[in-house]
């Protein structure tokens, strides 16, 4: 069969290898593809597999593609399909759950701690000389937080934010868990449900790992930042919508918020324009929570075994 990679760069930019995917089928890789649907199209002519990332594969492209009968795709989230289309057509769509638990979860505490403690800063003063000309045996340039006794209100309690508690816990912080089932398994004296309303008004931080839908777009707002602890500190590794990023940037502008870090952001690659560039203590990366090469070589290869469990004729991780 003829297998087509829409826009393998971000997953693999050379570090990996497509050994699994070519054992498979007739292979062919782009970095890049123009998101387009007609640059789409002719990209994806005559496979009847394909894997993208960001390219949408809408339902025109999957109209006009009459040859696909498979859509892989190479991340979690599965937004990117018309999976509703797919499914009209008889296209299985598959996704990569699981892959990045603990990346996302140590990206998690990245960002905390460099907002605890600004630690790219302090070295960049140090480099350009500042403790060389200090007066005193050592210095701060921004107040120094300790993360010991505090409350993180975790929004999302799935693997993710599971695994984010256990770190929290291990830095001795007591963990408030929310999630859509309104329980968690095995609470104990430092991890305890909390509904919504007691995560805005209990969490000293709090950390966004829940799915982008209607009932999540814009959680982070005006009004419910007003009703958050003074100093609150927000961490968003899930989705940039889930946050009005004009209203995020004034509750930093004004203090409110003491310090947000925030992964993703809600028109990716960023616009120039983006509210969150005028914010005061906002750190921002560039969506890389899921991209360190351990997690990126699991992603492959739970890819290659979904396309491997179509073939046989018992598809896995179907999400049509």
């Amino acid at each position: 069969m003829k297998i087509v990679v829409l826009d393998g760069y971000a997953l693999n930019p050379g570090d990996l290898s497509w050994d699994g995917f070519s054992r498979l089928g007739d292979l062919t890789v782009y970095d890049r593809t123009v998101k387009d649907m007609d640059e789409i199209v002719n990209a994806i002519n005559g496979a009847e597999i394909i894997f993208t990332n960001k390219t949408p594969i809408t339902s025109d492209v999957l109209r006009k593609a009459t040859t696909v009968k498979y859509v892989g795709v190479l991340a979690t989230g599965y937004n990117v399909v018309d999976v509703g289309a797919a499914k009209e057509l008889g296209v299985v769509v598959t996704n990569v759950p699981a892959y990045s638990t603990d990346a996302v979860a140590q990206l998690t505490f990245a960002l905390l701690l460099e907002i605890c403690h600004h630690v790219g800063e302090h070295n960049s003063a140090v480099q350009r000389g500042d403790w060389c000309r200090s007066l005193d045996y050592s210095f701060w340039n921004f107040p120094l937080i300790e993360l010991a006794g505090k409350t993180i209100g975790i929004i999302g309690y799935g693997r993710i934010g599971q695994a984010t508690g256990k770190i929290a816990q291990a830095f001795g912080m007591k963990v408030l868990a929310n999630n859509t089932k309104g329980e968690i398994e095995n609470e104990s004296d430092t991890c305890k449900y909390a509904n919504f309303d007691q995560i805005l008004e209990q969490s000293d931080v709090i950390s966004l790992h829940c799915p982008l839908t209607e009932s999540t777009n814009a959680i982070i707002n005006k009004e419910t930042i007003a009703r958050m602890k003074d100093g609150v500190m927000i961490i968003n590794t899930s989705r940039g919508q889930l946050v009005v990023e004009e209203d995020l940037k004034d509750g930093l502008n004004s203090g409110k918020i003491s310090g947000a870090g925030v992964d993703v952001v809600s028109a990716e690659p960023i616009l120039a324009d983006n509210e969150l560039l005028k914010a005061k203590n906002c750190i921002i990366t560039p969506h890389i929570a899921w991209a360190p090469k351990a997690a990126r070589t699991r992603l492959m290869k739970i890819a290659a075994d979904n396309l491997k469990a179509f073939y046989d004729g018992t598809p896995v991780n179907v999400v049509n």
